[in-house]
């Protein structure tokens, strides 16, 4: 066993060839690990950076290669977008063809790559594979990316600063209209438990304020149709 570079004892076994350690009951530890952004948004037509770090107990050589597929949405058919040994080498075919450029750097510990001219059919899910040997064991991160067009994002947030100036606006008067009723309400009902009786001057006070009550519905209502015009016009 020593001949095969395998030393035991203390309850655990080294393999230093696969560069994989294993401990009685604990997880294998990897000699690569690489991190991505799990969820990637993006707009059609404008650049897109696939962000991919790693970290080797290797120091980087020459020997050191990076990979980055692409699967489609609903499909297990994976392509291959883009080889680095050295030197970059992006796919010269199928749809990311003179679209992916490399914006890493290896001796930082930076795999990333870039789209341009994204459009909706790049939506998929992209993975980013490092080998550094003997570090050639890792983890597999994914990427989904998620590709939109930016004027659809632009019309829902014009949608919804016209239904804030709209409807705030509208809603505080109402709960305005609302609190003056009920004061006036308590109020008449204090009067008449006490037997109060109204001068011929509040009397016409009221025939105003009830003028001036109905003016108040009429524009809440006048409100509630603005904004409901506004969304038909909208759509």
């Amino acid at each position: 066993m020593q001949q095969a570079g395998v030393a035991r004892g203390r309850g655990c076994t080294l393999l230093p060839l696969l560069g994989v350690l294993f401990f009685q009951g604990a997880h294998i530890v990897l000699s690569l690990d690489i991190k991505v952004d799990a969820h990637v948004r993006g707009y059609v037509g404008e650049k897109i950076k696939l962000k991919c770090t790693f970290k080797s107990t290797s120091s980087v050589t020459d020997k050191l290669t990076i990979d980055w597929t692409y699967r489609p949405p609903s499909s297990s058919r994976t392509e291959s977008i883009f080889h680095y040994q050295s030197f970059q080498y992006p796919t010269t075919a199928g749809t990311f063809r003179d679209r992916i450029s490399w914006v890493g750097d290896v001796y930082k510990g930076d795999a990333s790559i870039s789209i341009s001219n994204p459009t909706i059919k790049d939506n998929g899910t992209f993975s980013c594979a490092v080998k550094n040997p003997p570090d050639v064991h890792h983890n597999i991160p994914m990427t989904e990316l998620i590709v939109t067009e930016r004027g659809f994002g632009i019309m829902l947030s014009s949608v919804a600063l016209l239904s804030i100036l709209v409807f705030i606006p509208s809603t505080v008067v109402v709960v305005l209209l609302l609190v003056r009723m009920v004061k006036k309400s308590t109020g008449l009902k204090k009067r008449s438990k006490s037997g109060y009786k109204k001068s011929s001057i509040e009397v016409s006070d009221d025939t105003d304020q009830e003028e001036k009550d109905d003016c108040m519905t009429r524009l809440c209502v006048r409100c509630a149709d603005c904004l409901d015009s506004d969304y038909e016009e909208t759509y």
